[in-house]
């Protein structure tokens, strides 16, 4: 069975409270505090979950024990008050949280805006996989390119309050790798997470009919290449649609990860576009997964066949 595209979560406006939550490690005060700055610039009122600002003692990489992380998620998503949930930011430990987290409460609450990227990809599946409900892959209130870069700022502001002006997606940079287009539903992330989430209980079964997001950070090309020979060797990419392949910061000189790239991914049979401008890097777009989109790899494109937010 391909994949169906998931329930969107409306759009925000001006006096919207947003909670922001730290589900994987600690984030630095004084960057969270010009993220909420911002938040506050768009008429948004940003509260900060209790545990955002703890750290775990002797795991420092952990903001906070696994269950207070969880707690601070559920009760965020729970609450009516908060319209949205945003992450301060990535690093590790959101797959350590992932299944202590109350899903039933949070398939009742019905889907909201929740917007991440990298380690937060457990949760992206988690939130499509186990609620069915669409997520935004976008940069975080305490990551240095949504501080220090306007138009990663702006692509998530606009995806937030006016969706519509937003429906085509991709940078300048982005171009071929395998010529063609393709339509189906986004998903994906950060490329070690989605290989991580693979033979766990709740793990996606299929890829097929959808549309492949992947990036990541700090992995040699070698590492690359057993990324993504686990997610050939798994089936997942099986019946996969395309492949829109992000930044790939910290992974050695981009000509020898495209070749990685090239020589397992391009024997799929399907449109693949590179640099499409999502990720690690300078820039980040916000990209909706669970979205119909059509993937057009000669023009560098991705097309949202509806806004990412209702």
């Amino acid at each position: 069975m391909s994949l169906a595209p998931l329930a969107r979560a409306r759009r925000l406006t001006p006096g919207d409270r947003v909670a922001v939550v730290a589900p994987s490690g600690p984030v630095p005060g004084e960057r969270l505090d010009e993220g909420l700055g911002v938040l506050r610039g768009w008429g948004l009122d940003p509260v900060v979950m209790p545990h955002v600002r703890s750290e775990r003692p002797r795991l420092g990489y952990l903001a906070a024990g696994d269950e207070e992380r969880a707690r601070d998620l559920t009760e965020a998503w729970c609450d009516p008050a908060y319209a949205g949930v945003i992450c301060a930011r990535g690093g590790y430990g959101a797959q350590r949280m992932a299944d202590l987290l109350d899903w039933a409460a949070i398939r009742a609450a019905g889907p909201k805006v929740f917007v991440g990227y990298s380690d937060i990809t457990a949760l992206h599946e988690a939130f499509a996989l186990r609620a069915g409900f669409a997520t935004l892959h976008g940069p975080m209130a305490g990551t240095p390119a949504f501080l220090k870069d306007e138009a990663t700022r702006e692509s998530l502001r606009a995806t937030l309050f006016e969706p519509g002006t937003v429906r085509v997606l991709g940078l300048g940079t982005a171009r071929a790798m395998v010529p063609g287009r393709a339509r189906g539903v986004t998903f994906g992330g950060c490329a070690s997470l989605i290989a991580a989430d693979v033979g766990t209980e709740h793990a996606r079964p299929s890829g097929r009919g959808g549309l492949l997001l992947l990036e990541d950070v700090g992995e040699e090309d070698y590492r690359l290449d057993r990324i993504l020979t686990q997610l050939l060797r798994s089936g997942l990419l099986d019946g996969v649609a395309g492949v829109a392949l992000g930044s790939w910061v910290g992974c050695g000189p981009y000509e020898r990860i495209r070749e990685v790239l090239r020589d397992r991914l391009g024997g799929l049979g399907v449109p693949v576009v590179e640099e499409l401008g999502f990720g690690h890097g300078d820039t980040h777009q916000t990209i909706p997964l669970g979205a119909a989109a059509v993937l057009d790899a000669d023009a560098g494109t991705l097309t949202l066949e509806e806004p990412a937010l209702l």
